[in-house]
């Protein structure tokens, strides 16, 4: 079985969940025995980390930006960062996630590095993603430590193109295909 951590998972057209319709997940950790723990990228919640934060803590909050809804599975604050300091777990070169109390609370009081916090998170059981994967659910792709700091509105479905292509002519890099075939 191929170790999918530090990949990206992108929804499928088919994929109806509303849980993850349109979705892109971030796979921070994946193994045979335990399943995969994911967090969606694209999906900000209209609730900012520095007014959750003043609701839940009398620490300074040197944070902006949105939260995000990492998934449907219930879990504590959680947040992928650039500041090895405070990690737990490596997901990509340069790319850390962390869940612990202590850790948080220093990256929403740090003003340093790039950070995104996450309420929830995706979960699958051993064998479980692997199947969705297989019934054409997922798409995955490799990814860069930039590519999950961007964000925007298109950003699935140019992915989901990306993936769709490389994996319909995996001798071609996906890097040299035309956004516009009419530039081709």
């Amino acid at each position: 079985m191929e170790l999918l951590q530090g990949r990206l998972l992108i929804a499928s057209s088919r994929l109806v969940d509303p849980n993850f319709f349109r979705s892109i997940v971030l796979l921070v950790q994946h193994s045979e025995e335990d399943g995969a723990l994911g967090l969606i990228l694209n999906r900000p919640l209209k609730m900012t980390v520095r007014s959750a934060w003043a609701q839940i803590s009398q620490s300074p909050c040197q944070t902006d930006g949105f939260l995000y809804q990492g998934g449907p599975c219930e879990g504590p604050l959680m947040a992928l960062h650039t500041v090895e300091e405070f990690s737990q777990h490596q997901v990509l070169p340069g790319l850390f996630f962390s869940t612990e109390k202590e850790s948080v609370e220093e990256l929403v009081g740090a003003a340093e590095g790039w950070r995104q916090f996450f309420i929830g998170y995706a979960g699958w059981t051993a064998g479980q993603l692997e199947s969705e994967i297989k019934e054409g659910g997922w798409l995955t792709s490799a990814t860069t430590l930039q590519q999950v700091q961007e964000g925007n509105d298109e950003k699935w479905n140019l992915l989901r193109k990306l993936a769709t292509r490389s994996a319909a002519f995996p001798w071609i890099d996906p890097a040299t295909f035309p956004t516009d075939p009419s530039n081709n």
